[in-house]
């Protein structure tokens, strides 16, 4: 059997494997002790099974779009694997799909939600061994760098490769980690009190202000003409 013939799917050991590798991945930066942290965490590893079944495993939207698919674009080899990359099928890009604008922004996305979860790990948990609240690195910025993080990984994998279940599943989770969020910010009310309150006044929940991080970049600037 040639490279060309080789089944694009039905290759669950491919899909377990790159499931298991990023649900590793993200595990060793998130660290789930709580439940609230473990139903956080348990809710982004479906997303990417789901995903991963997807993309290697059954194709379930190339299936459920086949007759739209068949018609609207005549010729078309539906178990191809890159015709898994629908944005680029919609839009008629005629290259490797792997080197699309597309395909390209889902690296940074991922990329970056992975950095946040990284970054935001190191910061929570001295600031929990500390009995403080966290207010430095990705925190100075955002009150819930993790979530983001989640929410950033998964729509990084919505631009490279959608399926009708995860696009489902997508507006539920951003939801869920909203719900969450609160709850933790009036748990850390109680335990903080007018402290938090403050932080919580002028640090957005999950997108950092523009302003705050043009000022941050400048002042780091700064401080790096002095020290030289």
């Amino acid at each position: 059997m040639t490279a060309e013939e080789a089944p694009a799917y039905g290759l669950w050991l491919i899909a377990i494997v790159n499931a298991a590798v990023f649900i590793i991945f993200a595990f060793s930066f998130t660290h789930p002790s709580t439940e609230r942290d473990w139903r956080s965490f348990g809710a982004f590893s479906a997303f990417l099974v789901a995903l991963f079944t997807e993309m290697y495993g059954f194709p379930l939207t190339i299936y459920l779009l086949s007759g739209w698919l068949a018609s609207r674009y005549p010729g078309i080899d539906l178990l191809a694997h890159n015709e898994g990359h629908l944005w680029t099928t919609l839009l008629g890009w005629q290259g490797d799909p792997h080197l699309s604008p597309f395909h390209l922004l889902s690296y940074l996305l991922i990329g970056g939600g992975f950095f946040l979860l990284s970054s935001a790990w190191d910061v929570l948990y001295k600031a929990q061994s500390t009995h403080t609240i966290a207010t430095t690195g990705p925190y100075a910025y955002i009150r819930h760098p993790q979530y983001s993080g989640f929410i950033l990984i998964m729509f990084g994998f919505l631009v490279q490769w959608p399926t009708v279940i995860t696009l489902l599943m997508f507006p539920i989770l951003v939801t869920m980690y909203v719900r969450l969020a609160r709850r933790e910010e009036k748990d850390s009310i109680v335990r903080y009190g007018q402290q938090y309150v403050d932080y919580a006044t002028h640090t957005p929940a999950f997108f950092p202000r523009l302003g705050q991080l043009v000022s941050s970049h400048a002042s780091q600037e700064e401080s790096d003409l002095q020290v030289r």
